[in-house]
């Protein structure tokens, strides 16, 4: 669920990004005008706004229920939820809530899963580095292609 909610989020950055380039290309009244007539125009991804808030919830309880998190950290997961959805949102008190609980639940068990793993050789993590810059650089260049 959270992962489909995820998508949602996904289109709302988009079409924030298309508002602002409508700004830059039609001045800020004109752009202004087209957002205020079009805001709550039905969009596919609305469905799946319930999905990614029930989503963190019943992520956090799955964590609890299987030990991997404790009650804290299931519950500052849980507090993902709170992040208010839509489109042209900005930043608010719940989003820096939920950003925040997102990090007290996650960043230690990322550190953990570092500390546990074997230690790759530098030849291996340079080779992923360029793999990755080659794979960003070509999306990049197809993206601006069209």
């Amino acid at each position: 669920m959270t992962v489909l909610g995820l998508f949602a989020r996904v289109f709302h950055t988009g079409v924030e990004h298309l508002g602002f380039q409508l700004v830059a290309v039609r001045g800020a009244a004109s752009a202004t005008r087209a957002v205020s007539e079009t805001y709550g125009a039905f969009h596919v991804f609305s469905a799946l706004n319930a999905a990614i808030m029930g989503g963190w919830v019943l992520l956090a309880v799955g964590a609890y229920r299987s030990g991997v998190f404790g009650p804290w950290r299931a519950t500052a997961l849980g507090l993902t939820a709170v992040m208010p959805l839509g489109v042209l949102k900005g930043t608010t008190p719940w989003s820096v809530a939920a950003a925040a609980g997102l990090c007290v639940a996650l960043l230690p068990l990322g550190a953990a899963v570092l500390r546990a793993g074997p230690v790759p050789r530098t030849a291996t993590v340079v080779g992923r580095l360029l793999l990755v810059g080659a794979a960003g650089t070509a999306m990049f260049l197809f993206g601006r292609a069209g």
